[in-house]
């Protein structure tokens, strides 16, 4: 039976096919108007390209941008939202924070981009009393039929209902969904009891409003996905991998969005960390380059890291959900180079995207990329992109760069293009430092892993700007994404807050706190039952969500034995003073510990992509894998005639001195003068200097 990996980007949608017949690659142009189009093709054509039938794939594990690109484009639903009397305003209020603490003139997001207009957030008489959850004040469900008589007026089909204190009894959030159902039929309801089932009421109504927000628009394409699946013939489970690197199914998708808002950069991640694995590297720095965007993780140990809540935002607005440590700008081989009004030189974060693309495409795009770039420094062959399967026009890239970065600058259009690369790394420069200095890790120690589309093209440069010690290129930088889709394990997570003090619990703080262990397992156990997993292939780990009495959010630490006990306490209490003191340097010893919330993960193993060890490479490799050569300009401005080699004829053990442009049908490497390029056992190469 096959599996297939399928991740859409803004550019390109990247497949991968494992099979008894081995493991198969396939890139389609992404269809930006509907993303299920492109995949059913690619799904249609890597089956072909296979020699197998479309009956015998068994999955397909699917990774999306649909819910990131409404953020992005701010092109959601309008929505309605249900709260308590007095709190109508905590999405505007937020927590008081500025974006820029120096500036006078800032944008703030959640103002200037409500998930939720005002107008359309509606009060009710309910109120739940802390700290025990005892209805204080009943839910006036005609003021919720009110209000639900409003939002069919304005057609608003998409509702959130978020109470104050509903963590601690969800009754009303509960009756309110069945109120809006029966009143407004068909609409997409979200509570925030289920989206996100914690304290922090602008946190929690952010992202239920989040998932109200992106819901309709996500869950129209997945179910849309799967009914095409089904009409072609493919009888294949299909699954989505989620921001925190599980997968889960289009049902648990649809319902919760907020969950696969980092779907696509996510799948990269885990890519990039099974190849780190075998080639025996456990420090990386990753930077995923594709079209439209460049996504940038640092993994350390081996691990990979979730971010802490304080830093989970999706287009500015707070976003409870778990997701994999990772930053998302807007830099890739479609990024447009512009001149603002005063002459300042930018690249990015537009896109020409797919559609019309870089000038170089001839689909009508006449503004200079970073793509264009390339080929105007002979480094992207035209008659040779994706092994000839998409010819470029050199002359659109010259065209553009010069009428719209070189004569207004008055430079040369190779100085133009060699600003283009040197502004776009600088930039994505930054934000790797960001995700790695700024976090206490020293990137002398860390290799760089370059991948997507554009990646290796600029993996030496990245490193030399970052100070990485070495680049690491994978097996097929294009499809490492999609790789990543088939490396990953079902997964769901639960989430409850329990606040309890850990110094002074007793045993019936103790028990309540295992009491919602228990019903957080029974909700893990349900979701692995919908799926058929065996028993036997499941698995619960029990993590304490920890801080100091008073301190604004928590860290994540695991809990022995997956209960709370009197003998096991202190062990939870000295695991979190040592996760501060990763995190942030300190700890304090003699401080109050309080437990903030419970999480359950639920997961299933399933069978992971094993890539498998590459034949042993002769002596005359490299002279073997030799195609052509042209002249080439390299960032410190250099012209080489450089040769162009076959990746695919370089076996285990070869060696390559640059300069050197290694070709291969999803991506291309660039080698420059004084680097040489090692391939492993397994085929990924390793970049250092000779």
């Amino acid at each position: 039976m096959a599996r297939i990996g399928v991740d859409v980007g803004g550019t390109n949608t990247d497949l991968v096919l494992e099979c008894d017949k081995g493991i198969f690659f396939h890139k389609v142009p992404s269809t930006t108007k509907d993303q299920s189009i492109a995949v059913i093709r690619g799904v249609l054509e890597i089956c072909e390209i296979a020699g197998i039938a479309k009956e015998e794939v068994e999955l397909i594990a699917h990774g999306t941008t649909v819910a990131t690109n409404i953020t992005i484009e701010h092109n959601g639903a309008e929505v309605g939202m249900i709260t308590t009397k007095g709190f109508r305003d905590i999405l505007h209020i937020g927590r008081h924070k500025r974006p820029h603490n120096f500036s006078l003139h800032f944008d703030v997001p959640w103002q200037s981009n409500p998930l939720v207009k005002r107008r359309n957030r509606i009060a009710v008489t309910e109120r739940i009393r802390p700290p025990s959850g005892e209805v204080e004040t009943l839910l006036d469900e005609a003021e919720v039929r009110a209000a639900c008589a409003i939002f069919r007026k304005r057609g608003i089909l998409s509702v959130c209902v978020g109470f104050m204190f509903s963590f601690l009894n969800d009754t009303h959030e509960r009756r309110a969904r069945e109120i809006v159902a029966e009143e407004i039929p068909g609409a997409y309801i979200s509570i925030s009891s289920e989206v996100a089932n914690v304290i922090r009421e602008y946190e929690r109504f952010s992202t239920v409003a989040m998932n109200a927000y992106v819901g309709p628009q996500s869950a129209l394409y997945l179910r849309n996905l799967e009914a095409k699946v089904r009409e072609a013939g493919i009888p294949a489970k299909l699954r989505v991998i989620q921001s925190n690197g599980g997968i889960s199914t289009i049902d648990g998708c649809a319902k919760k969005p907020v969950g696969i808002l980092m779907s696509g950069p996510a799948g990269g991640v885990i890519g990039a960390l099974t190849e780190a694995r075998l080639a025996g590297i456990t420090n990386i720095m990753t930077n995923d380059i594709g079209g439209t965007s460049a996504d940038i993780s640092t993994i350390a140990g081996g691990k990979l890291r979730i971010k802490n809540p304080r830093d989970t935002v999706v287009g500015g607005h707070a976003v409870m959900a778990p997701m994999i440590d990772l930053e998302t700008m807007g830099a890739g081989g479609g990024s447009i180079a512009w001149l603002d009004s005063a002459g300042g030189f930018h690249v990015g974060p537009r896109s020409a995207g797919s559609e019309p693309g870089p000038a170089c495409y001839n689909r009508g795009g006449t503004e200079p990329t970073v793509t264009d770039a390339q080929v105007v420094l002979g480094r992207m062959d035209a008659d040779k992109f994706l092994g000839g399967d998409l010819p470029l026009d050199p002359s659109l890239s010259h065209k553009a760069i010069k009428e719209k970065i070189a004569d207004p600058l008055g430079i040369s259009v190779q100085e133009a293009a060699l600003g283009i690369i040197r502004v776009v790394n600088n930039n994505m420069a930054l934000k790797m430092r960001a995700n790695s200095v700024a976090r206490g890790y020293d990137p002398r120690e860390f290799s760089l892993m370059p991948f997507g589309g554009a990646g290796p093209f600029h993996g030496v440069a990245l490193a030399e700007l970052v100070s990485a010690k070495d680049v690491l290129v994978p097996v097929a930088p294009g499809i490492t994404a999609a790789m990543g889709l088939l490396g990953t394990n079902l997964q769901y997570e639960h989430i409850r807050s329990i606040i309890t003090n850990l110094y002074t619990a007793d045993e019936a703080a103790l028990d309540r706190v295992n009491t919602v262990i228990d019903e957080l397992i029974s909700a893990g156990k349900a979701d692995l039952d919908l799926d058929a997993v065996p028993a036997k292939d499941r698995k619960y780990d029990v993590i304490a969500e920890v801080r100091y009495h008073g301190q604004g959010f928590e860290l994540r630490v695991p809990i022995p034995g997956g209960k709370v006990t009197l003998a096991n306490k202190d062990k939870v209490v000295q695991a979190f003073h040592k996760a501060h003191t990763a995190d942030y340097g300190y700890a304090f010893d003699d401080n109050l510990v309080e437990l903030y919330n419970i999480r359950i993960i639920a997961t299933a193993k399933v069978r992971h992509l094993e890539l498998p060890k590459i034949a042993k490479g002769a002596p005359d490799d490299a002279k073997q894998a030799f195609l052509y050569e042209r002249e080439t300009v390299f960032d410190d401005g250099s012209t080489h005639k450089t040769p162009r080699l076959d990746r695919g004829k370089l076996g285990a053990g070869t060696t390559v001195n640059g300069p050197a442009i290694i070709i291969q049908h999803n991506s291309t490497t660039l080698l420059p003068p004084g680097y040489r390029a090692e391939v492993l056992d397994h085929g990924s190469m390793r970049l250092a200097r000779a």
